[in-house]
Parts: structure tokens; C-alpha cells; sequence
């Protein structure tokens, strides 16, 4: 078994990054709550108003031609997010049909 420690919080905080699946990491109809939130950009909390919050259930539903921005839909209306603002958005998917 192999056991990795991590000392510095900046390689933490990295690290969580790398392997956190994020709202651009859903697939077209795929579900997923929202589970962390990393508030540093001012246009998050914005959003954070507007529902995507911790504990939401969001699901992906399209993006542009171009791929920018994303669909998704949240408490039954649509919103549309840049990919550099859907990136701070940390979520677990759903199983199919959730």
C-alpha cells in the first residue's frame, strides 16, 4: 500500500484540485450536487446568489458552439456559466436517474 503525505497546504490544496471533479467535468444530461465552493473570485459569490450553492443539485445541459459558455439547469431554471467560473464549482455526480 502506497501513503502519500501532504505537509504543504498550497501542494493540499493543488492536489485536491487535480482530482476534484468540477461543474466542467459533467457530461451532456449528467447530474451532480455541488459539494465546495471556492469563493476567492468575486463573480462565484455572485453566482452563489443566484442558488449554486452548497448541497444543489445541477445538471448539464448544453454548451455553445464554441463550448463556452455551459448550460446548466438548477431548481428548474437554466443558467449559463463561463468554464472559468463553472472550475469552482466542486461536485459529486449522480447516479444515473438521481
Amino acid at each position: 500500500m502506497r501513503m502519500v503525505i501532504i505537509c504543504d497546504q498550497r501542494i493540499a490544496l493543488g492536489f485536491r484540485r487535480l482530482y476534484a471533479m468540477t461543474l466542467t467535468s459533467l457530461q451532456r444530461g449528467q447530474k451532480g450536487v455541488i459539494r465546495a465552493i471556492d469563493t476567492t473570485d468575486p463573480t462565484v459569490q455572485r453566482l452563489m446568489v443566484l442558488g449554486l450553492v452548497e448541497g444543489a443539485e445541477v445538471e448539464y445541459s448544453s454548451a455553445a458552439i464554441g463550448g463556452d459558455p455551459l448550460e446548466f439547469r438548477l431548481f428548474g431554471s437554466a443558467i449559463s456559466l463561463r468554464k472559468e467560473h463553472a472550475r469552482h464549482f466542486t461536485v459529486s455526480p449522480l447516479p444515473d436517474g438521481g
